[in-house]
């Protein structure tokens, strides 16, 4: 071991992995006391010591005790022996298709000295870790190419378990990062192979995990009156167990962390400062990449398939605005990670199709509804068709209020669905106050998202500011209140479409080590308030009026999403006038606007 703190923090893991064990054989030794009386009993009655009706009495008691409480012991055992540990979502990345990558990791193990991590696998996140993998359940998934890399919707083979654990890598740092940086933040990680080799630190990983795969198996629906206390009492002893090994099992792991990083610094340990600003930065234009630019077409029911090619664009982006990279093309001018994958393209895609999954809740599998989108479509294929289906929904939902179309013999389709629609029923008349009590906090309409202010918004809370209750006048209220329900009934339409009898199971990559009963996992955004979503529908008008009539075009802005480009330049921010009509009734200044841009509100626009 490398330094004296890699050595006390080794043997520090060591002692609470012992302390874990003790856990262990202290529940062995309770399960069998029964057995060890009732040993002794049948041992004097043999000799002649416990002689009577009473000792014959205390046998039979003792004995059916203990067989109780063995066949108890060996389900608990065999539930927790059996249970299948909870594993990361990832996309398996095979030696085949990424021998680079394989033969840097395995060259860093050696400097390091540690046993090579078993696997490397993605996940669509910014951050890096080892996972154990060794349970029956966890066989990695391969193709049936045998060693191609995994497509979207590809059916897995099993092969059986490796002892090593398997390396997850946030796929994000593959292609923003310069093998170089790679490397030096992966070292720490890799590090962590060593202490996983110890025996002692192995087997109390396994009981700790086989404890909280039987909580989660007791803890699972569905079952019968009988069962479910069985069950029951299944999950109170392992929780038992648990606690009593909680404290120990996390010192352990913080023992396990301390000797891997002073192991780790041997090696690259100046670049490694570097690389964890790159870090830092990968997580912040990969979150807007997600919420900004993946979630719109999520929605409209495309999933963009080069999302790690959209966040190295992301984070160049970012890099410009916020001059954050002094030195930025003499980084450029360096190997990315990415090439040291054979197709990145094809690891990108399924990468993609997975964060869709953990996000939003997609699919398993594309399909006529849930399609692959390339950045350069995006535009027409999500902005585009997005800004129209919520005209539509919005014209749609005036319908059914009884709102009367704004008729202009002047236009070629008088009565059609305009905006001036739209700004002559949220129009309050002179005299009428707003109905709908004002907010409790100022609203915060400005960008402090890194963008210059321009984008036109796509009606999610960091777009609207919320208050409770919403700012609004009756007329606006009322038809953010139809939205809501049109949108919710659409929403429900389409589960009932496509829901599979006996319930749909993932398909992709790595998804037996995971159940996806409740996607998404983990949802980007709560629900939007009526005053967003009526916010988002009348900037979809605006922005289809100034396509139909002003000769814009839909566009896309890597950090701020959907975007309206006029004459080639990115339009003004239209949130606070779009509230000034929501809150106040007031169409001053979106109408003002509407003039200086071109854009005729009395025309009629195509809706989808």
């Amino acid at each position: 071991m490398t330094g004296t703190g890699g050595e006390l923090g080794a043997r520090a893991a060591r002692s609470r992995a012992l302390a874990v064990l003790r856990v262990r054989s202290r529940a062995l030794a309770v399960a069998l006391l029964p057995a060890a009386a009732e040993v002794i009993l049948l041992t004097g009655a043999a000799t002649g010591q416990f002689a009577g009706q009473g000792w014959d009495t205390a046998r039979w008691v003792v004995g059916v005790l203990a067989v109780l409480v063995l066949l108890a012991a060996g389900g608990i055992a065999l539930v927790v022996a059996r249970a299948r540990p909870a594993a990361s979502p990832t996309v398996a990345v095979s030696e085949r298709s990424a021998p680079d990558l394989y033969r840097m990791v395995r060259d860093l193990a050696d400097r390091l000295d540690v046993p090579a991590p078993s696997a490397i696998a993605l996940t669509p996140d910014c951050d890096s870790w080892l996972e154990d993998r060794t349970h029956p359940a966890h066989a990695p998934p391969v193709t049936r190419a045998h060693g191609e890399p995994v497509v979207p919707g590809a059916r897995p083979e099993r092969r059986p378990a490796v002892p090593a654990p398997v390396l997850v890598i946030g796929s994000p740092f593959l292609w923003w990062m310069r093998v170089a940086e790679l490397r030096a933040v992966l070292a720490p990680v890799v590090a962590g192979t060593g202490p996983s080799a110890q025996p002692d630190i192995a087997a109390a990983r396994r009981f700790v995990r086989g404890l909280d795969a039987a909580v989660a198996v007791a803890d699972a629906p569905g079952r019968g009156p009988l069962t479910r206390g069985v069950y029951a009492a299944l999950g109170r002893v392992a929780r038992l167990l648990l606690r009593g090994c909680r404290e120990h099992a996390a010192l352990m792991e913080r023992g396990v962390a301390t000797a891997a990083a002073e192991r780790a610094q041997a090696v690259d340990y100046g670049p490694r400062i570097a690389a964890q600003e790159q870090v830092g930065l990968a997580y912040a234009g990969w979150d807007r990449l997600l919420t900004k630019v993946a979630l719109p077409a999520w929605r409209m029911g495309r999933w963009p398939s080069r999302l790690d090619v959209g966040v190295a664009a992301a984070l160049t982006e970012l890099s410009r605005r916020d001059r954050l990279a002094d030195g930025f093309a003499a980084r450029l001018g360096e190997r990315p990670a990415c090439d040291l994958l054979e197709e990145p393209g094809v690891v990108d895609e399924a990468v993609s199709l997975l964060t869709a999954r953990l996000f939003h809740g997609g699919p398993a599998e594309p399909g006529p509804g849930w399609a692959p989108v390339d950045w350069q479509a995006y535009p027409e294929e999500v902005v585009d068709r997005t800004w129209r289906a919520e005209a539509a929904r919005l014209h749609r939902v005036l319908d059914s209020l009884g709102v009367s179309p704004s008729l202009d013999p002047a236009t070629p389709d008088p009565g059609g669905p305009t905006l001036a629609r739209v700004l002559d029923h949220l129009t309050e008349p002179a005299a009428t106050a707003p109905t709908v009590p004002a907010p409790t906090a100022p609203l915060d309409n400005v960008d402090n998202d890194g963008g210059d202010g321009s984008d036109v918004g796509d009606g999610s809370d960091e777009d609207c500011a919320d208050a409770d209750p919403d700012p609004a006048t009756e007329r606006s209220a009322l038809l953010a209140a139809g939205l809501s329900a049109a949108l919710a009934r659409e929403e429900r339409e389409e589960s009932e479409q496509s829901a599979v009898p006996g319930g749909a199971r993932a398909q992709g990559p790595d998804s037996a080590l995971w159940e996806d009963g409740d996607l998404p996992l983990f949802p980007l955004q709560p629900p939007r308030t009526g005053r967003e979503l009526l916010a988002a529908h009348i900037t979809a008008m605006i922005c289809c009026a100034a396509v139909d009539t002003a000769g814009a075009a839909p566009g896309l802005d890597w950090l701020d999403g959907p975007t309206l480009m006029l004459d080639g330049e990115r339009a003004a921010d239209l949130t606070p006038k779009v509230l000034s009509l929501i809150e106040e009734g007031d169409p001053a200044p979106l109408r003002v606007w509407l003039a200086e841009s071109g854009i005729r509100p009395e025309k009629p626009v195509r809706l989808v």
